[in-house]
């Protein structure tokens, strides 16, 4: 009996005793979690939640100015497409304008060339009719004295 005696003073100390050792170990490891959760896990949570709101915050504002980019971009784009329009048109125009006042210069100097002609004609043949009248002088003047000449040297009679 004393085998079971000492089996039985044995058997106290089992592996799922029910004493105080065990909730005192369930209070302490509440207790180590509550103060983890406090100085640890509570601001490393906040941490991250705060950069995690910092880094939506940044996209989404990033999204807005890649947008607002792009509208800008798009804008720009077509208002120098009708600057380009524009240009084309004015540089057209005074091309035109250019054409018209070259053809109108080469009109004027045609027609200044054509009266510059006409007179230099007009005192040809003015200098011609006076070249004319001076030769028939000549010719008449050396006609007499031919004339002259000849009946000087036939007696008359």
């Amino acid at each position: 009996m004393m085998y079971w005696t000492c089996l039985l003073a044995e058997e106290g100390g089992g592996l799922f005793d029910l004493d105080a050792t065990l909730p005192l170990m369930a209070l302490q490891f509440m207790v180590l979690v509550a103060v983890l959760n406090a100085t640890f896990y509570k601001p490393l949570g906040k941490a991250l939640d705060d950069r995690d709101s910092y880094i939506r915050t940044n996209q989404s504002e990033a999204k807005e100015r890649l947008m607002k980019a792009e509208a800008l971009a798009a804008q720009y784009e077509q208002e120098a497409a009708n600057v380009r329009r524009q240009s084309l048109a004015i540089i057209a125009a005074a091309e035109a304008d250019a054409q018209k006042i070259a053809s109108q210069k080469i009109a004027e100097a045609q027609q200044e060339a054509q009266v510059q002609r006409e007179q230099a004609q007009k005192e040809l043949d003015l200098e011609k009719q006076e070249a004319m009248r001076s030769l028939e002088q000549q010719v008449e003047s050396l006609s007499r004295q031919i004339l002259d000449k000849l009946l000087a040297g036939v007696p008359i009679g």
